[in-house]
């Protein structure tokens, strides 16, 4: 077995733990097998520890519940904050005991923090497979939950985040209505 199949098991057998299920599986074990289906897709020829990184963006995330933080804006950016390191935490204890070098642990620490998004290629490679996760299985269902002027706002959040390619593919590959296409239009702020 390659370290990079036995870190992704890893990953895996931590997340099978989710009490949470969607489609009647562990919610972060599905999420994560979606995120390297669309990394792969997007970046074929995608180094290691993007892999990973995308494989364990939300590795063990129901140990850090957002009621347990601050209600607001202030207290959602820290569960988030909280959320990013402890990823980052787990996926360098696994990619340590598969015998990755340093330099490959920090770079998806990094990614996993999204240090450097916009500025590191890696970071916003997977800043770009998050997104498109989430427009392909998590929109519809989030769209009919709330009202369409969040929506709209949620989609030009999406869009800020993407690189100027991604939002390209994005119209390429979804059909959109015109006001949600148009966050995908205009360049990123």
């Amino acid at each position: 077995m390659t370290r990079l199949q036995t870190a992704l098991d890893a990953i895996d057998n931590a997340n099978a733990k989710d009490p949470n299920l969607d489609d009647g599986q562990p919610e972060a074990l599905l999420y994560g097998q979606r995120m390297s289906e669309e990394a792969n897709r997007l970046f074929p020829n995608a180094s290691e520890a993007l892999k990973i990184a995308a494989r364990g963006q939300h590795i063990e995330r129901w140990v850090l519940k957002r009621a347990d933080f601050p209600e607001g804006r202030a207290g959602y950016l820290s569960w988030r904050r909280e959320l990013g390191q402890h990823h980052a935490n787990r996926v360098s204890e696994i990619m340590a005991d598969a015998q990755y070098d340093e330099e490959d642990i920090i770079a998806a620490g990094a990614m996993l923090r999204k240090e450097g998004i916009k500025r590191n290629e890696e970071v916003q490679a997977l800043e770009d497979i998050i997104c498109f996760t989430f427009l392909k299985w998590y929109f519809a269902p989030f769209a009919a939950k709330h009202p369409h002027e969040k929506v709209v706002d949620i989609v030009r959040k999406t869009a800020r985040k993407m690189s100027a390619d991604a939002r390209v593919r994005v119209l390429a590959e979804f059909e959109l209505p015109a006001d949600l296409a148009a966050a995908f239009e205009a360049p990123a702020a």
